[in-house]
């Protein structure tokens, strides 16, 4: 643990070494080094004066579920109360999306991309969390592909994470979305109706969500075989009858690829911190984007 940590508040450079050491030791021992680590530095960076909401991005199976939850609970352990919001849990429902996909494009009926989500819900829960309401969020069950009831969150909270592979993506340009990026749009979105549509959605109810964030950490994979390779390992979790194989799953991650792709080259300049995951799932490097004027610049 100490090694992990040493390195983590190396890259991190204004974080002690000591006090992340002491909380990530205090965190689960089950989950992996790497991740308490991280945790306990990202908490002890925002504990002073913590960011209301803070976005965590990053490609499937990247470890955002595992990050957040660890979060919360160095948060807790900084005297902060914390919560997570999971942008998966605001998916449509079949019958949603199906109707989506009639009206706009077939692809729609995969859910994922924008224009999939309820954000109008999600950016309403997002901010009533600060203030002292019962706020009941959805629960998205991915095995059935359906909303199953809610649970319940009482504010407020100091800082709410907001996790999801999407979150604070960018849209691209029209002549960044003249080509298709895969097999996926090149043989169903052949003239560009369904990205384009993805992007607009980006371009206006999602980019207003996202600029509510106060914060933003990105999960960056090595690459889109590992992003393949971890989100058929999450796979295994579901039961037996409602897994994807790996053919299905390299065609799932087709949906999520173009965005995830402009992301990861983005990353460096759009979000604070930019975790950069190696093959094996430990942390690689750390960029971090210091304000102007901070003590350290």
């Amino acid at each position: 643990m100490q090694d992990a940590v040493r390195r983590v508040t190396g890259w991190a450079r204004d974080v002690p070494e000591a006090a992340s050491l002491a909380l990530a030791e205090a965190l689960d021992p089950a989950a992996p080094a790497d991740d308490r680590a991280l945790a306990a530095v990202l908490a002890r960076s925002w504990s002073p004066s913590p960011p209301a909401r803070v976005g965590l991005a990053g490609g499937q199976g990247t470890g955002k579920t595992t990050l957040a939850r660890l979060v919360v609970a160095a948060l807790a352990r900084c005297g902060r109360r914390a919560a997570v919001l999971a942008l998966d849990d605001y998916y449509l429902s079949r019958a949603e999306r199906a109707a989506l996909a009639r009206r706009v494009h077939p692809l729609f009926e995969t859910r994922g991309p924008p224009g999939t989500h309820d954000v109008a819900r999600l950016h309403r829960d997002l901010l009533a969390l600060a203030g002292a309401v019962r706020v009941e969020v959805p629960v998205f069950d991915k095995g059935l592909d359906e909303p199953r009831g809610t649970r319940t969150l009482d504010g407020p909270f100091d800082v709410v994470v907001l996790e999801g592979w999407c979150v604070g993506a960018r849209p691209e340009d029209e002549a960044s979305l003249a080509e298709p990026c895969n097999a996926l749009e090149r043989e169903d979105d052949a003239d560009g109706t369904w990205r384009r549509f993805a992007n607009e959605r980006l371009a206006t109810d999602y980019a207003a969500l996202f600029r509510t964030l106060s914060e933003q950490v990105d999960l960056v994979a090595p690459d889109l075989a590992a992003v393949r390779r971890w989100r058929l390992e999450q796979e295994q979790a579901l039961p037996a009858a409602q897994r994807k194989d790996a053919a299905a799953i390299a065609r799932f991650v087709e949906h999520f690829e173009r965005i995830t792709l402009a992301m990861r080259r983005a990353a460096s300049a759009t979000a604070d911190w930019t975790i950069r995951l190696a093959a094996d799932h430990s942390i690689a490097g750390i960029e971090r984007r210091i304000p102007i004027g901070s003590p350290i610049d």
